[in-house]
């Protein structure tokens, strides 16, 4: 039963009432152990098929776990075969070659941390089936690219044929481009860019029906090698559906019949900036001077007129790592976790095991090498199990606060280099808690659920930070409101727009307009004060709100903006206040006549300012930035019609909930469709989907594809093996 919910989330409940047709056609994945030939209405013996749904989503049925990874190649293929191959260009650190001087910095990074290099002898660490899984899936792709010539742009072709490294070269370029360092967080020397997503799952004792409940919610900017594809594979012993970024070989969010796990970007410090000082061709450690390790890459840089520039990456290397940048007399050096201490090789076949796991324990099993970097797991399963696993790879540092880590470290002293990570057993883990419920919003791991279970007085004061954030404040606030949770309500909360930074503020702002004399900060408050405090595309206010706040925030640059700061007493209810009301007051009446410029009123709806655009389709949006604390995550970019207007580019970019009941059932959407491929209705089909707040059944079982078939492609095992 509901014991309270927002106005928004109430408003939520009507915008989802298609939702209760499309849920009652999900189904179960029916494999289970080594029957999945005969329960899945006869996966082929000799050969693979791929089976296309409505939304373009592949349901791979296959005899072996080769014929799985060659048809998943081929799949991806056939939904984004030239960001494929620009992503392989990029890997291999050749995209300026190939591709144009826009990529040179990217390649000139590539090379600094000599990520090709890394990927060759990641390769070589992979044990033997993961090394057929690889070259299965490299075949996969160079064969869609033979047979489906049209389909690969003349731009990308001179990247074929694609090998099993380049597909480690991506996962490298990936981690360490992106997630664990990149070029901007070493330009800048911060921790600060951002990324995010949301996880719960829900304990039977919380749910409704009595089964637990998994929500996966992964926020990435909606294009380039963030890209998700969805997908289905099935073939003895194997059934798993989920979703993966484009080039990877094996699903990474996923779920069978018994389990399923998803992913949240942690607050780990996997990296570290070390100041060197030079001394000769050398630098200074312990009192004596050391040579750098030196190494040469040449690269081609195609200009304009298609001539090609030479140029020379010249890479120095300390104990630390690579020198990322110099001044006279000193240098900056990288230590990352995979380039600096024990190397991290089997991300895969951890993220392939998982998939292959129905139990709690086997699964544990499966995560304990603890090769992901950087993500968090969220589990759930149908014995009931729920756990937040604060995962990925922190150095064991000498001691030393978080702060002190996230600056530049004296490189001068062996005391202050690390060369092991904290291992699986060593890191936070919230498991099966009374509460019923644990959720992850990128906050770190303290906040997990309430009251918390794990306590960071227990742990090195440099794993995580403190703070809890307004969207895991959200998160927790929407799971702590119901105790007893259906599964529409589950997807229901999930798109909750709610703005919690409005509760924070609003009222401290509204106190101080109602003295005011200025006519035009009066009606702004008489607006502010109508408004929901949402996000959803109808709402009128938010866009009046999101503009004084950015103005109120401007004009106390790098002063505080709440009148009380964060409490770890309070978690979940401060900051609250205004630092300084006159100003937050003076910024209401700048805004108002800002936005009644722009748009002609004040109140203005928020999807006739905040849109989703793609293609043809043009759509009112509901969502917002989590720093406005709003669940339902959606980065915005102004607008190219130069009309005031602004163009989702991220935020919840797959959304999958699944009931662990039997049969499971399960809803999902890949919020931009599943291609990227130009001329395809599924790079768009989805985006009506995500913005009347619905979402697709998944089809777990062959008879429901078969219902919803739109392609169906053949492969011999001759084509599917060496």
């Amino acid at each position: 039963m509901t014991t309270s919910l927002s106005r928004a989330t109430a408003r939520l409940g009507r915008s989802l009432t298609l939702l209760v047709a499309v849920l009652g056609c999900t189904t179960s994945p029916a494999a289970r152990s080594g029957a999945a030939s005969a329960s899945n209405g006869g996966s082929p013996v000799n050969g693979t098929e791929i089976l296309w749904d409505q939304y373009g989503v592949p349901h791979i049925y296959a005899a072996d776990r080769q014929g799985i990874a060659y048809a998943f190649g081929w799949a991806q293929m056939r939904n984004h075969a030239d960001l494929m191959l620009r992503l392989v260009a990029q890997a291999r650190g050749r995209a300026s070659e190939l591709l144009g001087a826009d990529y040179e910095a990217e390649d000139r990074w590539v090379w600094t941390l000599e990520l090709p290099a890394r990927a060759d002898r990641m390769l070589e660490a992979q044990p033997p089936d993961m090394r057929a899984h690889l070259d299965a899936f490299a075949r996969g792709i160079n064969a869609f690219a033979r047979e489906h010539p049209d389909l690969v742009s003349d731009s990308v072709r001179a990247v074929l044929p694609v090998r099993a490294v380049d597909i480690l070269a991506h996962l490298n370029r990936l981690q360490f481009a992106r997630f664990i360092t990149s070029r901007t967080e070493v330009r800048d020397a911060t921790r600060a860019w951002e990324r995010g997503s949301n996880a719960w799952a829900v304990a039977p004792r919380r749910s409704a029906s009595g089964r637990a409940m998994l929500l996966a919610n992964p926020h990435l900017p909606w294009s380039d090698l963030f890209t998700w594809t969805e997908a289905h594979y099935t073939a003895p012993g194997i059934n798993v559906y989920g979703a993966a970024v484009v080039l990877s070989p094996v699903l990474l969010i996923a779920f069978n019949d018994a389990l399923g796990w998803t992913h949240t970007v942690n607050t780990q410090d996997g990296d570290d900036l070390y100041e060197l000082t030079l001394s000769g061709d050398g630098y200074r450690l312990d009192g004596q001077v050391r040579p750098f390790e030196r190494n040469e890459h040449v690269m081609r840089v195609r200009m304009p007129n298609g001539q090609l520039r030479v140029d020379t990456v010249r890479v120095k290397r300390s104990v630390h790592g690579p020198v990322v940048n110099e001044k006279p007399g000193k240098a900056i050096a990288l230590a990352a976790v995979g380039l600096h201490g024990p190397p991290l090789s089997l991300a895969l076949v951890q993220w392939w095991n998982m998939g292959q796991a129905r139990t709690f324990a086997a699964f544990l099993d499966a995560i304990r090498p603890n090769q992901i970097s950087g993500q968090n797991i969220t589990y759930a399963d149908r014995d009931g199990h729920i756990m937040v696993f604060y995962g990925g790879n922190t150095p064991v540092r000498p001691g030393g606060t978080r702060a002190f880590w996230a600056g530049i470290i004296p490189g001068d002293t062996s005391a202050t280099l690390w060369t092991a990570l904290h291992g699986f057993d060593e890191m936070p883990k919230t498991v099966d808690p009374p509460t019923g419920y644990v959720q992850n919003a990128n906050d770190p791991p303290w906040w997990a659920t309430f009251p918390v279970q794990v306590r960071p007085e227990e742990f090195p004061a440099y794993l995580a930070p403190r703070p809890m954030g307004f969207r895991p404040q959200q998160s927790v606030r929407l799971l702590e409101a119901d105790s007893s949770i259906t599964f529409l309500e589950l997807v229901e909360y999930a798109n909750s727009a709610h703005m919690v930074l409005a509760d924070r503020v609003l009222d401290a702002l509204l106190a101080g307009a109602a003295a005011s004399p200025n006519e035009t900060t009066r009606r702004a408050a008489e607006v502010l004060g109508r408004w929901d405090r949402t996000a959803d595309a109808e709402s009128r206010g938010g866009v009046l709100f999101a503009e004084w706040w950015g103005q109120y925030r401007r004009s106390r640059s790098g002063r505080p903006l709440f009148g009380g700061p964060w409490n770890g007493n309070a978690p979940r209810t401060t900051p609250a206040g205004l630092a300084d009301t006159a100003l937050a007051v003076s910024a209401l009446a700048s805004a108002a006549d800002t936005v009644a410029k722009k748009y002609g009123r004040l109140d203005v709806p928020w999807g006739d300012v905040y849109r989703l655009r793609r293609d043809t389709v043009d759509l009112p949006a509901s969502g917002a930035g989590g720093e406005y604390g709003v669940f339902r995550v959606v980065g915005f970019d102004e607008s190219k019609k130069g009309d005031g207007t602004f163009d989702a580019i991220g935020g919840a970019s797959y959304v999958a909930a699944i009931e662990f009941s039997d049969p499971v059932r399960a809803v999902t959407l890949v919020t931009y469709g599943n291609t990227s491929r130009v001329g395809s209705p599924h790079r768009v089909d989805q985006l009506p989907l995500f913005a009347t707040k619905r979402l697709k059944p998944a089809l777990l079982t062959r008879s429901d594809v078969e219902r919803h078939l739109e392609l169906r492609e053949r492969f011999s095992s001759s084509n599917t093996t060496p």
